[in-house]
Parts: structure tokens; sequence; C-alpha cells
């Protein structure tokens, strides 16, 4: 049977439609990831194919460390070359970065890894007051342009002491210092308060101590997961990470009604 050319057309262009609109249902959200300080995107190398071999789209966003109002501008152009939906990941000085830059709206929840979350117009230097001093933080230098970096002893003694020297010592080498002025800015919302958000706290941590990062989930209403892990455990135990980003993702997904 041979249908009039018009109805012909629309049929296959209602097809199409329906076809996009079945694949907008079933799109997974992305996943944007915001490293910390003393590391680079590298330091999320593991974790990046094990979300990839699940169907999903990753972005690491290389942070230049000069400010958090850069990092939070490189942050966004991320966001904005995204199609849809976005599962925001940060470590360490990057849930300082995600809790800013979280407000976007293709943002649909935020997973914190041994991260600081800042409440709206706190500096993240102001964040270590009423805890113990973190062992790492004697191993913390100043450069002669304004910049902290990591020494090699305490990559592997403090920041990754769970990862082999061979390793550690690449991390060494690839770290990015960031400009020690940004620890003094202050943030001016919290994406968390109007975020779905993940924690995950690693136990074992000399950078930030485990018992703020237990703080900052309980605070942030944080489904809460507990890694025995060095500061690092994106490089330690990546398939746990990788394991509470997927659940991000697919409860995002749900909350969507995709």
């Amino acid at each position: 049977m041979h249908l009039p050319k018009p109805l012909a057309l629309a049929l296959a262009l209602s097809a199409t439609l329906l076809s996009a609109a079945s694949q907008a249902a079933t799109a997974q959200p992305a996943v944007v990831i915001v490293h910390g300080a003393f590391a680079d995107g590298s330091d999320w190398a593991k974790v990046v194919p094990l979300l990839q071999d699940r169907g999903i789209a990753v972005t690491v966003v290389q942070n230049p460390l000069t400010s958090l109002a850069d990092d939070v501008a490189a942050t966004q152009r991320v966001l904005n070359n995204q199609d849809g939906d976005v599962v925001l990941v940060g470590h360490s000085w990057g849930g300082t970065v995600i809790s800013q830059a979280g407000t976007d709206d293709k943002v649909r929840g935020l997973v914190y890894v041994a991260a600081f979350a800042p409440n709206p117009g706190q500096a993240t230097g102001e964040l270590y007051g009423g805890y113990p001093t973190a062992p790492g933080s004697s191993q913390i230098a100043a450069d002669k342009n304004g910049y902290l970096y990591l020494t090699a002893q305490g990559m592997a003694n403090d920041f990754a002491q769970d990862l082999p020297p061979a390793q550690t010592a690449v991390m060494s080498a690839t770290q990015g210092p960031i400009r020690a002025a940004a620890f003094e800015e202050r943030t001016s919302v919290a994406a968390w308060q109007q975020k779905p958000s993940w924690y995950i706290v690693a136990s074992d941590d000399r950078m930030i101590v485990p018992q703020m990062q237990r703080d900052f989930a309980k605070k942030i209403g944080a489904q809460t997961t507990e890694l025995a892990a060095s500061h690092v455990p994106q490089q330690s135990r990546p398939e746990d990470v990788a394991k509470v980003i997927l659940q991000a993702v697919q409860e995002s997904q749900a909350r969507a009604g995709k």
C-alpha cells in the first residue's frame, strides 16, 4: 500500500521524534570530575575507564589551580559543553570548586571524594579550625611564586601512602601546585544545599583528617561510603570509587524520571 506523500512524511517525522525522545529518556548523566591540589587530571586515570566501560561520558577538568574563581571557570566551561545532565565529582580542593560550580542547572548530583564541602561564604583554609593538624600538612612547601606544592616525601608517606613508590614518584613529578591565596577565597554558594550528594570518606587520610570528612558528609546530608584508603582512594580503590559514582549516576537518572 502506498501512503500519500504528505502522510508518509508526517509518519516518518513522528518516528524520528519518538526515537529521539526515547534516546533522551534513556540517556545517562555524564560525569565531570574536578581534581584536587597537588594533582592533575591523570589522578583519575584508573576510574575513568571503569565509567566509560559502562557507557558513561566522562570529562576530567584540568584545573589551573590559580584561584577558586579560575577553577570554577574551568569547570563551568566543561559543563557548558555537556548536552545533558551531569554528575559532578570533586576530590579534595575540588570539593570547594564543585560546591561553587555545582549550582549549574545541568548538575543533578554531587560526589565528594575526601573533599572539602564549605558553607556559603567560607574559605577553604578556615575549615581546618577545631580539628587536629593533618600529618601531611608539614610536607606542604611554598615555591618562589606563591604556589604550594607537596614534597616527594609527603606524596609517598601522606598523600598516597597506599600506593607503590614508583607511582608516587610519578605523581610527585606531575602534581599541580596550587596558588596559596586560593585557600583564602570564599565561596558565595553551596551547591550541596540544593543538590543530592554522595561522600567518600578516606579513613586513612593524612591530608584531610577523616573526622573532618565525616562531619562534612553529615552536614551536607550525603549518602556516605567509608573506604580504608589514603587521600587518593581514586588511585588505591578505583573500583569502589567508581561504584559510588555509578550509584550517583543511576539515582540521578531515576530522580529525573529517565
